[in-house]
């Protein structure tokens, strides 16, 4: 007799985790919201308060509480947001283990910062955060400084996209190679070339031009990792809206691969210039 499945056995802690998901989505919990108390809840789901206990340790690793000691209105875990942290974690033990290389963290950004920079650039985002981030990079005095400000550089461009998402994803890429990020700067000694990438970057998205935004992005990361970045990027440029979305569809894509091709075409005279002194691997 075929068709049965064999019966999934679950551990405690994995179902009382499954009933807060169904409470979160089905309740509309959201940020800041109380669970109830270790013993209320193990009273409530009929288990051991060991496993509500395993279950709130797994919830806090992965960013989505925050557990604390207390009595009354005070017990219970509340809900937080913090998925940048649990990918962090990760992602840095995989890289560690080498289940993810670096190669792949390093692709991962050049299309996650490509696409943000030229998405910043069509939308006229607030670079308040992007221009403080870049004049204190200028300013470091230490591998690690130039790293914590380079890193919120890099941050404040996907947070410029608007998409939060792309946000979370890029800081943790980010914090997952900032070892070697920091190793890389004091073997460079002179971080100039990385900070003309910037400010290069800086510009071209306060100017509004998203197809010198995606080549800027580009060329910083074949500069910083000459050794593994690949040798053609795909352009990441969002179409603007306004007059460039009149017409037909085939017509506005025509126009956008030939501004893309023409961007590249403009840019790629300056990148062999750029090229040339580009440190081991960081940015």
């Amino acid at each position: 007799m075929s068709g049965w499945q064999p019966v999934r056995r679950t551990r405690a802690f994995e179902d009382v985790i499954a009933r807060i998901e169904e409470r979160i989505a089905g309740d509309g919990l959201t940020v800041g919201d109380r669970l109830p108390g270790e013993r209320q809840l193990a009273e409530q789901l009929q288990v051991s308060r060991s496993s509500v206990r395993e279950a709130m340790r797994v919830l806090e690793t992965l960013g989505v509480v925050s557990s604390q000691a207390g009595r009354g209105p005070d017990a219970g875990a509340v809900l937080i947001s913090r998925p940048a942290g649990a990918l962090t974690d990760l992602l840095r033990l995989h890289l560690g283990l080498s289940s993810l290389s670096l190669e792949e963290v390093i692709d991962a950004r050049l299309m996650i910062e490509q696409w943000s920079a030229a998405r910043a650039a069509v939308q006229g985002a607030d670079l308040s955060v992007l221009g403080g981030a870049l004049e204190r990079m200028d300013h470091a005095a230490t591998a690690e400084d130039f790293v914590e400000h380079d890193t919120a550089f890099h941050v404040a461009i996907a947070e410029a996209s608007g998409n939060r998402l792309i946000a979370a994803m890029m800081r943790s890429l980010r914090d997952s190679v900032r070892r070697y990020a920091i190793e890389a700067v004091e073997r460079l000694g002179d971080t100039s070339g990385l900070r003309a990438d910037h400010h290069r970057i800086h510009r071209a998205i306060a100017s509004g031009d998203h197809v010198e935004a995606s080549a800027a992005v580009a060329t910083h990361l074949r500069r910083a990792y000459p050794d593994i970045s690949p040798t053609s990027t795909p352009s990441a440029t969002p179409r603007s809206s306004g007059a460039e979305d009149r017409g037909r569809p085939e017509d506005r894509a025509g126009s956008e691969d030939r501004a893309v091709s023409e961007g590249e075409g403009r840019h790629e005279e300056r990148r062999r210039c750029d090229e040339r002194g580009r440190p081991d691997g960081v940015g």
